[in-house]
């Protein structure tokens, strides 16, 4: 009998050891189980809500429990990892957005003036997209790379800046039949409140009625306005474009800073006419631009900058800059506005020189396409009214120069030649200058030499 009791009690600790172990090893694996999923935690917001969902945090409340464990591996399999995946591999590299270039130095805002495509076009790389009108010039925003234009992030008029996002653009034209779809949603869903939300805004108004009506300065308001509507009818208003206010302010403030004043001259234009009639079907077919009268002119003011520096010159504080190279800007009307392009290093051109620099700053400029670095600087300019038919006129300096010579019409008038009136082809020209720097001698001077050229421009092979 006691053999038999010491047998029972050994055979009892073998199997109470050994579930110990088993229980200690299974605790051990759902520990690992737990640790392993635990890295996890950030993605609880992942799992399905549902019976998952209470078995997972049933699991953090009690780790040791073989149901949980069992439960959380079912819970994380498939589906959950996939989301985890899922929506933000969609978007990598498949959206591409279009910003506001660099606009020049002296410019840091801009407006949009108008979208070139609209939203579910196709566009290639570097293509223009919009334009941007600035104080100087109209710039375009160019794809950055070929795909479909999904939307624009601003609006017409909008003010922008270098670096502002101005549209998104689908690389693939599947994410843009997903967001079309989405787009006609608000739409079909915005009528269906409508009906409800109508009477509430009629019986608001009905209860406003005779509120309005019933003080005294509503009627005072509106017999104040019946004497303005007619005119109001027959008025537009609408908002100055940049380019022109730019304009309009670098105007006043020429007219308030310098001491305007304008001299006048005629200048009988026989022989330059006809050295252009002589010479331009083979000026034409040497050089591939026609000769015109622009040319002789910008040589002619050539000659008389060099003869008077000080017209060259400008005031800088208390200081007076001499400038020792000559760069010639000529006024160009435009649909847009006025622009004034520069023709650099004008003393180092011949006539097809400048003619061919002229004929392309003025196609760019009635384009559109002019850069802000074709605009730059300038020592003088030279303004053409004639071409409008202007007879006589006093133009107005080009900050910060100094003086400006304005061209007009050609008009036939009796000139007395030799003892005898004749009819003879003449223009009045004009000298605006800075009175501050320059004197009435020098103006006189220089619109003489100009005078001299024109009529006679051998003056300029033999340099006299």
């Amino acid at each position: 009998m006691m053999l038999r009791a010491v047998i029972r009690r050994a055979s009892s600790r073998g199997s109470s050891a050994s579930s110990g172990l088993a229980k200690s090893m299974k605790s051990s694996r759902v520990a690992a189980s737990s640790q392993s999923f635990h890295s996890l935690s950030a993605t609880e917001t992942l799992v399905p809500r549902g019976s998952h969902a209470r078995s997972y945090f049933h699991h953090r409340s009690c780790p040791g429990c073989s149901e949980c464990s069992r439960t959380l591996l079912t819970s994380f399999q498939g589906t959950t990892l996939q989301k985890w995946v899922r929506p933000f591999s969609s978007d990598s590299g498949d959206v591409v957005e279009a910003v506001v270039p660099h606009m020049g130095e002296s410019i840091t805002d801009g407006t949009l003036a108008n979208f070139l495509k609209q939203p579910g076009d196709r566009v290639e790389a570097d293509e223009a997209i919009a334009q941007i009108e600035t104080d100087k010039v109209t710039i375009d925003i160019a794809s950055p790379a070929s795909g479909v234009i999904q939307e624009f992030l601003v609006k017409e008029g909008d003010t922008v800046e270098p670096g502002n996002k101005v549209a998104i653009i689908s690389k693939s034209a599947d994410a843009v039949s997903h967001v079309a779809p989405s787009e006609k949603i608000p739409e079909k869903a915005a009528p269906k409140p409508s009906p409800a939300e109508e009477p509430k805004v009629e019986s608001t108004k009905v209860a406003e009625k005779p509120k309005a009506s019933s003080p005294p300065p509503p009627p005072t308001k509106q017999s104040a306005k019946e004497p303005q509507l007619p005119p109001k009818d027959r008025e537009r208003r609408v908002p100055m474009t940049r380019l022109r206010k730019r304009v309009a302010t670098r105007l006043k403030d020429s007219q308030n800073t310098f001491a305007l004043l304008t001299t006048f001259n005629e200048i009988d234009m026989t022989n330059l006419m006809k050295l252009r009639s002589q010479y331009k079907d083979a000026f034409f077919e040497k050089h591939g631009v026609k000769l015109g009268l622009m040319s002789g002119f910008i040589k002619a003011a050539v000659s008389a900058l060099q003869a008077q520096p000080v017209v060259n010159a400008v005031i800088d504080g208390d200081d007076i800059i001499y400038r020792d190279y000559i760069d010639i800007s000529i006024a160009v009307g435009t649909s847009k506005g006025l622009v004034v392009p520069v023709i650099r290093g004008a003393d180092q051109m011949n006539f097809a020189d400048i003619e061919k620099t002229i004929n392309s700053l003025a196609k760019k400029a009635n384009e559109g396409t002019i850069s802000i670095d074709e605009m730059a600087g300038g020592s003088f300019t030279v303004s053409n009214g004639g071409v409008y038919g202007s007879l006589i006129s006093t133009p107005i300096i080009n900050p910060p120069q100094s003086a400006i010579l304005g061209m007009h019409s050609i008009v036939q008038r009796p000139m007395v030649v030799g003892g005898s009136v004749v009819p003879r082809p003449m223009m009045y020209v004009a000298l605006t200058y800075d009175h501050r720097l320059i004197d009435g001698r020098e103006a006189v001077y220089f619109l003489r030499r100009i005078k001299d050229v024109v009529e006679d421009p051998q003056r300029l092979l033999l340099d006299i």
